[in-house]
């Protein structure tokens, strides 16, 4: 990886600080741009270099990430008069690692590419933990000579780096990401509150069904949070509102019917209405908890009805 080209990051929340410290770690000169610069500090503490503007930001970096939260935001950092694409120098390299409608990502290329630009939707899956421990999956599309630009940074950050094909290819694919994990999530739920309900050791009923066939990412990392009360995000729960309103509005002009997404869709809404919207993806237990009147956490053991 060459460390003279000088990286620009666009957004430091709960997984954007991580990956881009990483980079830092890597030794590249590293500039950084929060609209809330105190989110930043401790990559600035790190060595990074704030940027009070993206314009300043643009203008000094070779290669600019942005991981922002919603395609509204994404909008404004790429397509507002003072974005990206108005104040980027030509040739340098743009990495959207957000998730955003495909439609967008291949505006974003179109454009770019018309002002001597190179583009890549590159959006992640691992959340905090993937992001803390550099062992991200980064599904990516564009061109495949700016993949290969960009693959020495995405080393950097994740494990798993697949190039999925032309722009708009790496936001398709974590949608197809986004529908696994939302059906996962209801499954996981409602397996505990079965567990619960019958009065088993929950504890011990994780270390079994971990190890099995019904084992999973969610399982493993996000079920002992679930049993403990740990609702901190590691993805939050509008997030995940905003990323299946995207699926379904792809499956819409696919004219495909997606119906246990659905559902996942509006008990993540359900969370929303309850003031859950800035927790865990993993606080889905409240909605499916409040729909049979159970507590959560659940009382100690031998309590149950």
């Amino acid at each position: 990886m060459d460390t003279k080209q000088r990286v620009g990051w666009i957004g430091t929340g709960v997984m954007g600080r991580s990956m881009c410290g990483h980079l830092i770690a890597a030794g590249h000169t590293t500039l950084v741009y929060n609209r809330s610069p105190e989110k930043a500090s401790g990559l600035v503490e790190k060595g990074a270099t704030l940027c009070r503007t993206i314009v300043e930001l643009a203008s000094k970096s070779d290669v600019i990430f942005s991981m922002v939260g919603f395609p509204e935001e994404v909008e404004a950092v790429y397509f507002g008069e003072q974005g990206v694409l108005k104040q980027a120098r030509p040739g340098s390299l743009l990495i959207d690692m957000g998730t955003t409608p495909p439609s967008m990502a291949v505006q974003i290329a179109q454009t770019a590419s018309s002002l001597g630009l190179q583009t890549l939707d590159a959006p992640v899956s691992g959340g905090d933990i993937g992001a803390r421990e550099a062992r991200l999956s980064i599904m990516v599309g564009g061109d495949e000579g700016a993949f290969r630009r960009g693959l020495p940074y995405f080393e950097k950050m994740g494990r798993s780096i697949v190039y999925q094909g032309p722009s708009g290819c790496g936001q398709h694919t974590k949608l197809v990401n986004q529908t696994l994990i939302a059906a996962n999530m209801v499954g996981l739920c409602e397996a505990l509150l079965y567990a619960y309900r019958a009065g088993l050791e929950m504890d011990r009923v994780l270390e079994s069904v971990s190890s099995g066939a019904a084992g999973s990412w969610s399982l493993s990392n996000l079920g002992p949070r679930i049993l403990k009360g740990d609702f901190q995000p590691g993805f939050f729960v509008d997030h995940i509102v905003k990323d299946l309103g995207i699926v379904l509005a792809e499956a819409a002009r696919m004219r495909l019917s997606l119906p246990g997404l659905a559902l996942a869709h509006q008990l993540y809404v359900a969370l929303q209405a309850a003031s859950h919207g800035q927790s865990g993806t993993q606080a889905l237990v409240h909605a499916l908890a409040n729909l049979n009147h159970l507590p959560w956490p659940p009382p100690p053991r031998g309590a149950a009805g």
